[in-house]
């Protein structure tokens, strides 16, 4: 299928690995341009030659924390002319409740919800101006389904769909739509490396402790495994093409039936 996306200017927010990666490569085989964002002006830099010998494609890089407004802005300032915009720049930490200090609240506010607000408020005037975009929010089934082992990252992903909500009812009857995107349980980088620490600890494979996982942690997921990044990415790229159209204002789930609801 044509995602009709070859020339189209997106930016996917954290991008050097995971599920950021899995999208800007996806973004980039379907022939967009796509702007790369890491904190290591290193890291970027090897994924963007990673990416345009895989891809083929035009493939651009941005090196900063995007988490703070002066870099969003000079961001902004380098690449003004992005078409698509995919928030997925977040970070996680498993804490028991009383011992989350303020400081850990904020700071999950400012890179997970706050870097998503500034950018889609800063790319929002040209979107308008040509009438058409695409503004996806990378939130979690944590969303809906807020894990006691890290209330704090739960809440700013329900706060996530809380603004790709209002951001559509604002730009309602125009050709830009907002969307979020609920991955469930995915072998992202991070959750990649936390898990196979967690297994060798336990003595265990990770085979072993994916099913262990899947039975206790997690009981209600369908597929009862993790899923790949890049079963995430085939979501988003789709979201983001002109072919979703008459997508906007919802909370897609890629989240593997994690969540136990219909609708």
């Amino acid at each position: 299928m044509d995602l009709k996306l070859k020339g189209k200017l997106a930016l996917v927010s954290g991008s050097t690995a995971g599920i950021g990666l899995a999208i800007a490569s996806t973004l980039a085989q379907e022939g967009a341009r796509v702007i790369v964002n890491g904190r290591s002006q290193s890291s970027v830099d090897d994924v963007v030659m990673q990416l345009k010998a895989d891809t083929g494609g035009d493939v651009y890089g941005f090196a900063g924390d995007l988490s703070t407004a002066a870099t969003a802005e000079a961001l902004v300032r380098r690449y003004p002319g992005v078409e698509i915009l995919v928030n997925n720049l977040g970070i996680f930490e498993p804490k028991p409740f009383e011992e989350i200090p303020d400081a850990d609240w904020l700071r999950f506010f400012d890179v997970n919800v706050l870097s998503g607000v500034r950018l889609a408020r800063l790319y929002l005037p040209a979107m308008r101006q040509a009438n058409w975009g695409r503004i996806i929010f990378i939130s979690s089934e944590s969303a809906v389904q807020i894990p006691a082992e890290m209330i704090h990252y739960g809440t700013t992903k329900t706060a996530q769909l809380a603004v790709s909500r209002g951001l559509a009812e604002a730009v309602a009857g125009t050709g830009i739509t907002v969307n979020s995107v609920l991955p469930g349980p995915t072998k992202s980088r991070g959750v990649g490396d936390f898990v196979e620490t967690l297994a060798k600890a336990d003595g265990k494979s990770f085979e072993a402790f994916e099913k262990e996982f899947f039975e206790k942690v997690r009981p209600t997921s369908l597929n009862k495994r993790f899923a790949s990044p890049q079963e995430i990415a085939s979501l988003v790229a789709y979201v983001a093409s002109p072919l979703s159209s008459a997508t906007t204002g919802a909370a897609l789930r890629a989240d593997g039936g994690v969540v136990k609801s219909a609708f």
